[in-house]
C-alpha cells in the first residue's frame, strides 16, 4: 500500500483528519459510517478477523498454517490464501503460498490489539448478562468500535472486576426489571 511510504502516509493522514472532521458534523446511515470507516482504516474488518485469528493461533502453536486459519474462520483455503497475500503486502505477515504463516513485528502488535479488543468487548457483554449471543455480537461490534470507546469499556470492565458488589446490584436490578416487564405483558 505505502510504496512511497512518506508521501502516501501523509496523504492518508490528511484524508483521515478530513474524514473525522466530516463525521463529527453529519449523520449517516449505517452503510455510510461503514464507508467512512473504510477510508480511515488501513485494514478491513475481514483482514482484522484473519489477523486476530493468526495471532490467536500463534500464541497456542509455534507454527501457523493456512489450513488451520481457514478451518478456524470457516472459509476455503483459497479464500484464506488470497487474504494472506493481502496481509503480506501490508507487511503484517510473512507467507509463502499454502505454507507457514509468520507474523511480522507489526503484525504481532496489531494482532495483539485485535485480540485484546475482542476480549474487552466479550467481557463487557458477559457483564451485561449476555450468553449464547456474546461471540456473534462481539464479532460484529469489534469492527465498528473506536479505540477510545474500547478503552472506556476496558475501564468499565476493570471497575466491575474491582467492585463486584456493584455488578451484583446491577444484575439484581436487571433481573427485577425483566420480571416486571414480563408481568406487564
Amino acid at each position: 500500500m505505502f510504496k512511497n511510504k512518506s508521501n502516501e502516509l501523509v496523504i492518508y493522514l490528511i484524508k483521515l483528519i478530513l474524514a473525522v472532521r466530516n463525521v463529527e458534523k453529519n449523520f449517516h446511515t449505517v452503510r455510510g459510517y461503514e464507508n467512512i470507516n473504510l477510508t480511515t482504516k488501513l485494514i478491513t474488518p475481514s483482514m482484522e478477523d484473519y489477523l486476530e485469528m493468526i495471532y490467536r493461533c500463534s500464541i497456542e502453536e509455534e507454527v501457523v498454517r493456512l489450513n488451520k486459519i481457514a478451518q478456524m474462520l470457516n472459509v476455503r483455503d483459497s479464500s484464506a490464501s488470497k487474504m494472506m497475500k493481502k496481509l503480506g503486502e501490508l507487511l503484517l505477515i510473512k507467507y509463502e503460498k499454502y505454507g507457514v504463516i509468520m507474523l511480522t513485528n507489526e503484525g504481532i502488535s496489531v494482532g495483539k490489539y485485535l485480540l485484546e479488543r475482542h476480549n474487552i468487548i466479550e467481557s463487557f457483554l458477559k457483564y451485561l448478562g449476555g450468553k449464547d449471543e456474546v461471540l456473534q455480537e462481539t464479532e460484529l461490534i469489534e469492527h465498528i468500535i473506536s479505540i477510545k470507546t474500547t478503552q472506556h469499556i476496558s475501564m468499565l470492565n476493570m471497575f466491575f472486576e474491582e467492585n463486584l458488589d456493584i455488578l451484583e446490584s446491577y444484575t439484581k436490578f436487571k433481573e427485577n426489571k425483566i420480571n416486571e416487564m414480563e408481568k406487564h405483558k
